[in-house]
């Protein structure tokens, strides 16, 4: 029996965002393997975590900079270490280097933060965006963080050209791992075009890509509202601040609804799931959602990217206010166009995001790394000299926290 150890950068809460969901999935992908996982992080506890004890999954709180994680992770003596995130493999990569040297070392960058902030310090200089702006030290961070691990996971297709293209990257230690849908466990059936009623968007309030689609929603839905007045917008997510509930507007019919006890049950009342992102990474769990429960979408270029390979849009991409806002009031009003979309959603779930197939990809190829892991670093000499430099700082910065913690 394999023994896996998740460093996560958060406790797993899958009700409110994307990245929970997706590392439940991970780890009840090692689990149905009958392997051995614990799951670890320095975060504090919340009261939205899963309880991973209800899927067989152990859970240890760790201490950033502080040796008792050296004890620790010898005593656990993992055979595979994923990362979730590259900081975690800052602050814990060395550790494992020296404590569990034949560890397959795997980083999960959820989404690539250094797209991600580039996009987003363009979008606040109110100009485009463009590859010279990745060229950030939150980039070569997250860039050596992936050269020194074995394998790392990959959300995105657009990420992984990025990463072949832009810093050239070797294929060999990255895998492209979508968001695995259990297709069989599919509804059989979703609310029909005349059940349905009212726009509605979610999303952790929490994230910056979200409060911003917020804020642009409130420029687009008066442009909605004027064609179709009596329609509502509702806006659901985890964690709303004051300045987000101070939003709420019954008049407007721009409603903050807050926290969704069930995403997908509200995912299905509405008509249209509007998404109007102008940054960020990754993909979108918020449109996947929307497919499953096939409720159609509009969302612009950043909030499709990587989602459907070419395959039609299950709704419309749009990428400014008017063209959102017509798009939106021609799709809620066309049943035709309404079918065509939930049509487009499920062919994109298949292809796309079936668990079964890319649970198997994954393991078959760590089972190869495993089977052959002195080559495979050795072919990786990037990631082997910048374990050697690099991580030394971070080793020597720790130790100096933790010596200068104890005083």
């Amino acid at each position: 029996m394999k023994k896996v150890l998740v460093i996560g950068y958060v406790w797993p809460e899958p009700n409110s965002s994307a990245a929970g969901t997706h590392m439940l999935s991970l780890l009840n992908a090692f689990k149905a393997q009958d392997w051995q996982v614990e799951f670890a992080t320095p975060a504090q506890r919340t009261e939205h975590m899963v309880n991973l004890d209800d899927y067989g999954i152990t859970s240890q709180s760790i201490a950033l900079n502080c040796e008792t994680f050296d004890s620790y992770v010898q005593a656990y003596n993992p055979d595979i270490v994923m990362f979730d995130r590259f900081m975690m493999e800052e602050q814990f990569g060395w550790r494992v280097d020296k404590y569990c040297p034949n560890a397959i070392k795997i980083l999960d960058t959820e989404d690539l933060q250094c797209l991600r902030n580039a996009r987003h310090e363009a979008h606040k200089a109110n100009r485009s965006f463009n590859h010279s702006d990745l060229h950030s030290d939150i980039a070569k961070r997250e860039i050596a963080a992936i050269l020194r691990c074995d394998l790392s996971l990959i959300i995105s297709s657009f990420e992984m050209n990025l990463l072949s293209e832009v810093f050239n990257v070797d294929a060999g230690i990255l895998h492209h791992l979508p968001f695995m849908v259990d297709l069989a466990a599919l509804p059989s059936c979703t609310h029909q075009y005349e059940q349905r009623q009212h726009f509605m968007t979610i999303g952790n309030f929490r994230h910056a890509p979200n409060w911003d689609a917020v804020l642009y929603l409130q420029k687009i839905w008066p442009l909605i509202r004027k064609q179709l007045p009596k329609a509502e917008l509702h806006i659901y997510g985890s964690y709303p601040p004051p300045k987000a509930t101070a939003l709420n507007n019954p008049k407007t019919g721009f409603l903050i609804k807050g926290w969704a006890d069930d995403a997908y049950t509200v995912m299905q009342n509405a008509r249209v799931c509007l998404a109007p992102l102008r940054f960020g990474a990754g993909i979108k769990g918020k449109l996947l959602d929307a497919m499953i429960m096939q409720t159609p979408s509009v969302t612009t270029a950043i909030g499709s990217e990587g989602m459907h390979n070419s395959l039609p849009w299950p709704g419309v991409i749009a990428n400014n206010e008017q063209a959102i806002a017509d798009a939106a009031v021609a799709l809620y009003n066309n049943k035709e166009q309404f079918n065509t979309a939930q049509n487009n959603a499920t062919q994109i779930l298949n292809s796309q995001y079936d668990k079964a197939k890319l649970s198997a990809a994954l393991i078959e190829k760590i089972t190869a790394i495993d089977t052959n892991l002195t080559a495979h670093r050795e072919s990786n000499f990037t990631g082997q000299m910048l374990k050697h430099h690099t991580m030394r700082s971070t080793q020597y910065m720790a130790q100096w926290i933790a010596e200068k913690n104890k005083n």
